[in-house]
C-alpha cells in the first residue's frame, strides 16, 4: 500500500538561455523531495518494489523526473521512501507563460502541476511455485505557488489510483 505524504520545492530557477539546437528560449531548473510511506500488511511474505520514474509535468510538458530505489520490503511492516525530482535546464518554448509576467515576484507565481509514476510489487508465494505482480498506478494534481517554496505540500488529498 502507497501512501503519499508531501512534496518540497528547495529551489525554482527561470532564466533565457538556448536549447539543444540552439534556439533561444526560457530555461527552467527546479529540484524537490517528494516523500511516500510504502506499507506491506501481509503476513507471510516480503515485497521486491520498484517503480517507474517520478515525473512531474505542466500539462504535457516534462518539467522534472526522479528515480524511486528499489527495496524489499519486509512483513507487517512500513517504510518511507523519499525521492529527488528534479529538471536541470528544461526548455519551455512559452509553455508557462505566467512566470515570465512575474520573474521578479516570485511568491505571486502559481503553476498547475502533475505528478505521475507507478509501483511494481512483486513476491514470491509457497517459495518460488505462485509469483504474484501488482501495479499501481497514480497521479497527483496540486498547484505549485511560489510564496511555498522550501515548504512542505501535503499530497495525500491530491493523489488518485489509477
Amino acid at each position: 500500500m502507497v501512501i503519499w505524504q508531501h512534496i518540497v520545492f528547495e529551489n525554482l530557477y527561470y532564466q533565457a538561455g538556448n536549447d539543444e539546437s540552439g534556439v533561444p528560449t526560457d530555461m527552467l531548473s527546479l529540484n524537490s523531495t517528494v516523500t511516500i510511506s510504502y506499507r506491506n500488511r501481509a503476513a507471510f511474505y516480503a515485497f521486491h518494489v520498484t517503480s517507474t520514474p517520478l515525473e512531474l509535468h505542466h500539462f504535457q510538458l516534462k518539467l522534472a523526473s526522479g528515480k524511486m530505489e528499489e527495496f524489499t520490503q519486509p512483513r507487517k511492516s512500513d517504510r518511507t521512501v523519499k525521492t529527488i525530482v528534479a529538471g536541470h535546464q528544461v526548455p519551455l518554448y512559452g509553455g508557462i507563460p505566467v512566470l515570465v509576467d512575474t520573474r521578479p515576484h516570485l511568491n505571486r507565481i502559481s503553476v498547475p502541476l502533475n505528478l505521475t509514476f507507478m509501483v511494481k510489487s512483486r513476491t514470491d508465494i509457497l517459495g518460488t511455485m505462485v509469483k504474484t505482480k501488482f501495479y499501481g498506478g497514480f497521479i497527483c494534481s496540486f498547484t505549485f505557488r511560489g510564496n511555498k517554496l522550501g515548504e512542505s505540500l501535503n499530497l495525500t488529498d491530491s493523489c488518485i489510483y489509477q
